[in-house]
């Protein structure tokens, strides 16, 4: 009789979501537990993280470890959360919190956009790839970076923060306190905001329409009024993917990646936002790169993170 797969839990916390599952190593999910988060508080967000994985663990309770990916400037050496710019989180001693937590369950903790990165790079769009570069983008924007097939976390655990690039000095204010951040002006949230602003420029619009109605203007409204055609709506999307693509001039210009692969709950816009993005990166990157480089969408989409969470495990049980 075969040997049953090893399977862990893998967790990817969000600002405004959380998901955990069961993984086995071929990458297949068993069972899936949704949290909401968005509004708690610290103790009400750790407890949050804990009754998902208890959940899992009542599933599968052969279970080896647990992955789980954060959206934090991560200090590596001390297992602390740092910041969390959409998140109640600032130097909090995140593993030693869970390792309370989960007991006798091996934990291993590392930046979500790290390990959605390190999925992709391992089993999905960028497999194979010596050189990626990965973006999410939902109510932030984040970033992972594997150099010569490893996974770069810096100095400190907390490189790669890529939507934290300045892109306009004289840019809207970003959560992290400083201003023109990619993050505030290419995010899911930035879409939203701007889609406001369009709404009540123009009220003849799907969108103005959607401001008459009582709707709130959210990054998902506007994406879904852009696929069903309204100009505005495009217009919107057309516009941050063009912020989006100076970020991903500079993306290139610094690292020269052969793929960057493109994320998160902001790529249900897909060529609407991509389109854009790709036409700014070629008129402001330098060649070879820019004449080079592969902008690709995620292949595991919503479950990227608690993929990445599950290999971030695997990865830490075998050394």
């Amino acid at each position: 009789m075969a040997a049953k797969p090893r399977r862990v839990i893998g967790v990817d916390l969000g600002g405004t979501k959380l998901l955990a599952g069961v993984v086995d190593e071929q990458m297949d999910v068993h069972m899936r537990v949704h949290r909401t988060v968005v509004g708690l508080g610290q103790g009400d967000l750790i407890d949050a993280i804990a009754d998902a994985i208890g959940e899992a663990r009542l599933e599968e309770p052969d279970a080896e470890a647990v992955g789980l990916g954060v959206p934090c400037l991560m200090d590596q050496r001390r297992g602390v959360a740092v910041i969390a710019p959409n998140l109640p989180i600032a130097d909090l001693p995140l593993r030693q919190i869970m390792e309370e937590r989960i007991a006798d369950l091996p934990l291993f903790l590392d930046n979500d956009a790290n390990v959605t990165t390190l999925a992709e790079h391992r089993f999905g769009a960028a497999q194979g790839v010596d050189t990626v570069v990965g973006l999410t983008i939902g109510t932030g924007i984040g970033g992972g970076l594997v150099l010569d097939g490893r996974m770069y976390r810096g100095n400190n655990g907390a490189a790669s923060e890529i939507g934290h690039m300045v892109i306009d000095v004289d840019g809207p204010l970003c959560a992290c306190s400083n201003r023109g951040c990619l993050e505030s002006l290419a995010s899911g949230v930035a879409i939203g905001r701007e889609g406001k602003i369009a709404a009540e420029q123009e009220p003849d619009s799907a969108l103005g329409a959607a401001v008459a109605d009582g709707l709130e203007i959210t990054g998902e409204l506007v994406t879904e009024l852009g696929l069903e055609g309204d100009e505005v709506a495009r217009m919107v999307l057309g516009q941050i993917g063009s912020k989006l693509g100076i970020g991903l001039s500079n993306i290139v210009n610094i690292f020269d990646p052969e793929v960057i692969v493109i994320g998160g709950g902001a790529m249900a816009a897909g060529e609407l936002l991509l389109g854009p993005a790709r036409e700014e990166l070629r008129r402001r990157a330098l060649p070879p790169g820019r004449d080079l480089v592969r902008i690709v969408e995620a292949k595991f989409g919503p479950d990227a993170g608690m993929l990445g969470g599950a290999v971030l495990a695997f990865d830490g049980l075998d050394g």
